[in-house]
């Protein structure tokens, strides 16, 4: 039994007898399975190796956060670089030192 035939049967018991709160419960479940089903059939994880693949997708994503991280880490460090030699190049040139700047 699929759960669109368990859900159309749901439907069908509560409109005949009414809803109470097991009956309302059941179909709320079973319409929530059936949502998910569907959901995961779209995305194309619905079958056995949809966990490899999830986990696939993760460690992924973790290396792009880290290739991120290092690169954003070697940018900084080469402005840090700059900026030291350019304080440097302007206290040479502000204390005399010309011929130690201009060689």
């Amino acid at each position: 039994m699929t759960n669109d035939m368990i859900l159309a049967g749901l439907i069908a018991q509560a409109n005949a007898k009414g809803c109470d709160v097991a009956t309302l419960r059941a179909l709320v479940e079973e319409a929530s399975d059936a949502g998910a089903s569907r959901a995961l059939t779209r995305v194309g994880l619905s079958d056995l190796r949809a966990g490899g693949d999830v986990q696939e997708l993760r460690q992924l994503l973790a290396a792009w956060r880290d290739a991120k991280r290092s690169a954003a880490k070697a940018v900084l460090g080469w402005i840090v670089k700059l900026v030291t030699v350019g304080l440097l190049i302007g206290l040479a040139w502000s204390l005399g030192l010309r011929g130690l700047v201009s060689s």
